[in-house]
């Protein structure tokens, strides 16, 4: 009962599961299938044999069907056998169609095939068509950006960089090749930097090297320029009927006008074959740096760069040779290369923005101009040439009138330019002083012979001569003046020329040009020819004669310095009245040079005298003169007759005093002879002969040698040897000591001690030959007087040392 209940329990379970495994996905079966062995012992085998029992009905079932079905099954195959043949014929025709088929479908396929390939092709052209067209302009504007830098058009290389950068690589960014082109666009920058530094630093190496060109332009454009100013000043001068004038000739207004004219177009000619700054100079390497580099915006490391090197190469330029002063080309070629820099400069300044500053040039031509001013106090110091000082303030005034018209300050230039007027004014002095000597050198001494009325012209015309009497007077006549005179009057003129050349030029009113030039000639007569006379008359060589007629020479230029000083008034047109007008000095320059020559005269007359007296060979032992003055003596008298005579061209006074002057020196020589030392004995005969000769030197004073002497002037200066030997030869010994300090003396000039000497080398002859001792008597009293004399003047001497 048990097992029945039981399989009546199992078996509704085992129809479900049955029936969940036929109507269940086969996935699952495995769940279904593990239930029925987790269920009871028995289960497995009960479901099992449900399963076969479940089989069997199927079986049934399928069988019933097939049973149902098999005569439509044997009608379906006794018709399939009928088709087979159809089937079989069919198979052939379709397998020969298939063949048919397959044969030509090959062809079709492989047009296909092209077919698809072409339009893969074509699908792919379209494609690259649209990417190259997008591309083609970023490859177009590269490879502008290639023939740019090729061509070196910088600027523009940068511009299409930017583009290329803002516009183009934008659309193809996703490119390799735009990749690299960005990656190549800063070395592409870096490259354009360095080309165009390298670029700057030829133009500045360029711009070094024709700076002397450039300077040597723009100096003769400002040359041309100031000449072509300066005849249109003549030329609207002669507009109003002004004359020009040159040495005193009137040049008439027709011809002046011609020459200017001529004048005008040769000055058009040269104007056309200079060039200009731009023409010489390619300032694009500077152009394209500077937009580089402000494209790049670096533009003031660029600027700071610039204004260093150009400051480098001024510091080269403001360095002079060391033999610049040599030579006027080396002035010129620094001055050139000077004016070349800061005309440079002034156009960087004028075509740029910020690359160079009015500031900044200015702060360059100051440090400059410093410079500048140095090196030509230096070099010109070392000038002894008047000729290249000139030359070199003709090249300053061309210089600093070039860099003023570019607008530089200049006025420091021409303040050195009066310090250089000063040192041309001494080189002047120095060249003159040469002259001044040669013409010394070759002069005769002698007054200018003339022959003819033509030489009297010719001398005429050189110096300003006015003489009444010598123009009536008939040829062969002569002038009184030598002909050093005219020479140097008119190398004095030429003096005045040279100094004048340098004050041309200078922006100065003819006012101080007449200052100028009058103070110029005033140091050439007080210095340079005062000092050529003074050593000229200081010469050995230079004798009486010469003397002379130097004073005579000096009296006619003194007598010129009027003509000198309207000379200089025609030069510069200031009257000589004006309050500030300086006057010249010839009047005590030659003056002064006078009296040096009379002071001359007068050493050179007693040194001629002591030349004679030396020459003196007394027998200061004698017993009997011999009758008749001394030869010395005669020729020395003769000599002075000769040359007192020469002495009448002088001024009365300077040969009157000379001859005093020589008649004293006479005189004093011959009293030193008596009473030289070295004279330890003289005899009567002696002192008998040497009063011959004073007889001699009276006579010739008498003789009015030169003119003009009151009474016995000049007999006084023999006056201390007269009363001397009278008192000697009369032996007049008590008057002499008895009237002796008295104003009435007749022997007031003899000296005590005078007497004395002279009387003790008598004394000492006597004793010696003991001559006394053989005479009569009254000889032996007279050696007793000249003992007694000798005591008394001794004591005389001895009572005025201790009244002194």
């Amino acid at each position: 009962m048990a097992e029945s209940s039981e399989g009546l329990g199992t078996v509704p379970e085992h129809e479900r599961i049955l029936q969940e495994i036929e109507s269940t996905d086969t996935a699952c079966v495995g769940p279904t299938l593990r239930s029925v062995y987790d269920d009871q012992p028995n289960a497995h085998k009960k479901f099992m044999e449900k399963l076969d029992a479940c089989i069997r009905n199927h079986d049934k079932e399928i069988e019933k069907m097939c049973n149902f079905h098999h005569q439509g099954f044997v009608d379906a195959i006794t018709e399939l056998l009928k088709v087979r043949t159809d089937a079989e014929k069919l198979k052939v025709q379709v397998t020969d169609t298939n063949r048919r088929f397959q044969d030509a479908g090959k062809e079709v396929i492989v047009h296909t095939e092209d077919i698809i390939r072409c339009r893969i092709q074509q699908r792919n052209i379209i494609t690259v068509v649209e990417k190259l067209q997008l591309c083609l302009p970023v490859l177009e504007m590269y490879s502008k950006l290639k023939e740019q830098m090729s061509a070196k058009r910088y600027y523009s290389a940068l511009k299409t960089m930017e583009q290329l950068e803002n516009v183009y690589f934008p659309w193809v960014s996703q490119y390799r090749f735009c990749q690299l082109m960005i990656e190549n666009l800063p070395k592409l920058r870096e490259d354009i930097k360095e080309i165009s530094m390298s670029d700057l630093k030829d133009f500045l190496e360029s711009i070094r090297k024709h700076s002397d060109k450039i300077g040597e332009t723009a100096m003769k454009q400002a040359q041309h320029q100031k000449t072509f100013n300066v005849s249109l000043q003549k030329k609207n001068k002669m507009k109003f009927g002004k004359n020009m004038y040159i040495n005193h000739d009137k040049i008439p207004e027709e011809s002046s006008e011609t020459v200017l004219k001529h004048s005008l177009e040769e000055e058009d000619e040269n104007e056309e074959e200079v060039l200009t700054v731009q023409d010489l100079v390619d300032f694009s390497p500077v152009y394209r740096c500077l937009h580089i580099y402000s494209v790049l915006g670096d533009e003031e490391t660029f600027e700071n760069y610039y204004r260093k090197q150009r400051k480098k190469q001024a510091r080269l330029v403001l360095q002079p040779q060391s033999n610049m002063h040599e030579t006027v080309d080396g002035y010129r070629r620094y001055f050139t290369q000077i004016v070349g820099f800061f005309v440079v400069e002034d156009h960087i300044l004028h075509v740029t923005q910020g690359l160079v500053t009015r500031a900044y040039t200015d702060e360059l031509w100051n440090m400059a101009l410093s410079k500048i001013i140095a090196v030509l106090r230096a070099h010109s110091s070392y000038c002894t040439d008047p000729d290249l000082v000139l030359e070199l303030k003709n090249l300053i005034v061309i210089f600093a009138d070039t860099l003023q018209g570019y607008g530089f300050p200049v006025n420091r230039l021409f303040d050195l330019l009066f310090e250089i007027r000063d040192q041309y004014n001494e080189t002047l002095l120095k060249k003159w002083a040469g002259v001044f000597r040669d013409i010394f050198e070759e002069d005769n001494y002698s007054p200018i012979p003339i022959v003819n009325e033509e030489e009297y012209k010719i001398v005429i015309s050189k110096f300003p001569f006015q003489d009444p009497d010598l123009e009536k007077q008939s040829f062969p006549k002569k002038f009184p003046m030598s002909q050093s005179v005219p020479h140097i009057y008119i190398q004095v003129k030429e003096f005045i020329y040279a100094s004048l050349k340098f004050s041309e030029s200078l922006h100065r009113s003819s006012t101080e040009i007449d200052d100028m030039l009058r103070k110029s000639t005033n140091l050439l007569l007080t210095r340079t020819l005062s000092s050529c006379l003074l050593n000229l008359i200081r010469k050995p060589h230079i004798g009486l004669t010469e003397l002379v007629q130097i004073i005579i020479n000096t009296t006619h230029l003194e007598q010129a310095c009027k003509y000198l000083e309207d000379f200089i008034t025609n030069i510069t047109n200031i009257s000589q009245e004006t309050v500030h007008t300086t006057r010249l000095y010839g009047l005590s320059t030659f003056k002064d040079a006078r009296h040096a020559a009379e002071g001359e005269i007068y050493t050179k007359l007693n040194q001629k005298i002591d030349e004679f007296v030396q020459l003196a060979d007394y027998d200061w032992t004698m017993s009997e003169p011999d009758g008749r003055a001394s030869g010395y003596l005669m020729d020395l008298i003769n000599f002075l007759r000769s040359i007192f005579q020469v002495f009448t061209h002088l001024p009365g006074k300077v040969a009157q005093t000379a001859c005093m002057s020589a008649c004293q020196h006479l005189s004093t020589s011959l009293m030193q002879m008596l009473l030289d030392s070295e004279l330890k004995q003289i005899s009567m005969g002696a002192v008998q002969q040497f009063n011959l000769d004073v007889i001699q030197c009276e006579l010739f004073a008498s003789s009015e040698p030169v003119p003009g002497f009151q009474g016995d002037t000049l007999q006084l200066a023999f006056i201390d040897l007269r009363q001397l030997l009278d008192l000697f030869m009369v032996w007049d010994w008590s008057t002499y000591l008895a009237d002796y300090g008295q104003p009435a003396s007749k022997y007031l000039r003899v000296n005590p001690n005078t007497a004395l000497t002279l009387l003790e080398k008598m004394k000492d002859t006597s004793k010696k030959n003991n001559i006394f001792a053989q005479f009569r008597k009254n000889d032996r009293d007279k050696q007793k007087l000249i003992e007694t004399v000798v005591k008394q003047l001794r004591s005389l001497v001895n009572g005025m040392s201790q009244h002194a």
